[in-house]
């Protein structure tokens, strides 16, 4: 299970997400370069032709187009950092997730 908050600040946006030891965050593409935090835990994170492992404290750097998925080993705490003027949590994966192709 996976538990998410959103927080917003002038022209930035912080998603934090919860995850559960054996929990997957779903596979998806970004259209920006942005980074993510792992604030706790110990995740595998997904990439089209590779796997990295990672222990928190970790700063990553999520490249644009790149599919990816995180994969919990531990409970942990992530979250993905984003340079936007979007402030609705209803409508801001539209603005930084790449769809499918």
């Amino acid at each position: 299970m996976s538990n998410i908050e959103h927080y917003f600040s002038e022209n930035l946006y912080a998603k934090e997400v919860s995850l559960d030891a054996g929990a997957i965050a779903v596979q998806h593409k970004h259209k920006f370069d942005h980074l993510s935090i792992l604030a706790k835990g110990k995740v595998i994170v997904l990439f089209e032709d590779d796997a990295d492992e990672y222990t928190a404290p970790a700063c990553i750097n999520i490249v644009k187009g790149v599919d990816h998925a995180i994969k919990a080993l531990e409970d942990s705490v992530w979250y993905c950092v984003h340079a936007t003027d979007e402030t609705d949590a209803t409508k801001v994966d539209e603005v930084l997730i790449q769809e499918g192709e």
